[in-house]
């Protein structure tokens, strides 16, 4: 692992997907007996809250507001 020019490493893909770790996910960087850490932060907001905000407000809701629920069945269906 190499440091860039600005200071950053990459942690490798191997090490994200065990650790289940995401692109915006928030990390501290922790110095301990002369090493660093990287951990997770604890109270930072999960991947899938992050996605639900992203795509609040995105659907057409207002399209399907009063529609029976075979009505949905068929647009969902494209029947």
């Amino acid at each position: 692992m190499r440091l860039n020019s600005k200071g950053q490493v990459t942690i490798p893909a191997e090490l994200r997907a065990r650790l289940n770790l995401h692109e915006g996910d928030e990390v501290d960087v922790i110095e301990e007996g002369g090493a660093l850490r990287i951990v997770r932060v604890d109270d930072a907001e999960t991947r899938g809250r992050r996605l639900v905000r992203h795509m609040r407000g995105r659907g057409a809701a207002r399209e399907v507001e009063g529609m029976s629920t075979d009505q949905l069945m068929e647009l969902l269906r494209g029947e």
